[in-house]
């Protein structure tokens, strides 16, 4: 992360084949600002709420990549 409102953020998004099946890992890593303060934050709501958003974001990337509508980001696609 250059700028914004964690300290450090990284998100990494890898994928595997598995009994012919795309998995879809991801392995996301952050740090608040603010020290003690920030990690309180952490432990309290942020980590469930970062858990949440890529929960959510998953499923409809999962509804997409298994839909037609994939096909409307790749607009090349054969």
């Amino acid at each position: 992360m250059v700028k914004g409102a964690f300290k450090s953020f990284k998100h990494e998004r890898h994928f595997k084949v598995e009994d012919d099946k795309t998995i879809m890992l991801d392995h996301f890593y952050f740090e608040s600002p603010l020290g003690p303060l920030g990690a309180m934050a952490n432990v309290l709501f942020l980590k469930c709420y970062m858990e949440t958003l890529l929960y959510e974001r998953n499923k409809v990337i999962k509804l997409t990549a298994e839909s037609d509508e994939w096909k409307r980001f790749l607009p090349n696609h054969v």
